[in-house]
């Protein structure tokens, strides 16, 4: 799995604008898929939209985002059935590639248990 953060501030950045982070997520994901190597992509809604829920003395507190401890999150992934962990990186490093301010965070690589 190749996770993919951003920050607030990031989808903030690109809030209309789009279209050059649209085009390489098209043209990245696709080519993953017409090698084969795609199982699933999905990019997630902005921090602002989350909910954070926590047990407390067993009592749901629920916290809406963005977090202001957390200054990265999440921001989508990619599953992907490739043939080494090499590939993976070279993967990775690709979409590394995107334009706009997620990905200056860069990316994370987890094998799936």
């Amino acid at each position: 799995m190749i996770l993919v953060y951003g920050s607030q501030q990031a989808y903030d950045e690109l809030a209309g604008d789009t279209e050059a982070i649209d085009r390489f997520l098209a043209e990245f994901t696709g080519g993953l898929a017409e090698t084969g190597e795609l199982v699933d992509a999905q990019g997630l809604s902005a921090p602002a939209s989350a909910r954070e829920v926590r047990l407390r003395a067993g009592v749901p507190v629920i916290t809406d985002g963005p977090y202001a401890e957390t200054e990265e999150v999440l921001a989508g992934y990619w599953i992907v059935d490739c043939a080494s962990p090499e590939r993976a990186t070279e993967i990775a490093t690709a979409l590394s590639r995107a334009p706009g301010p997620p990905s200056r965070l860069g990316t994370v690589i987890r094998p799936l248990a």
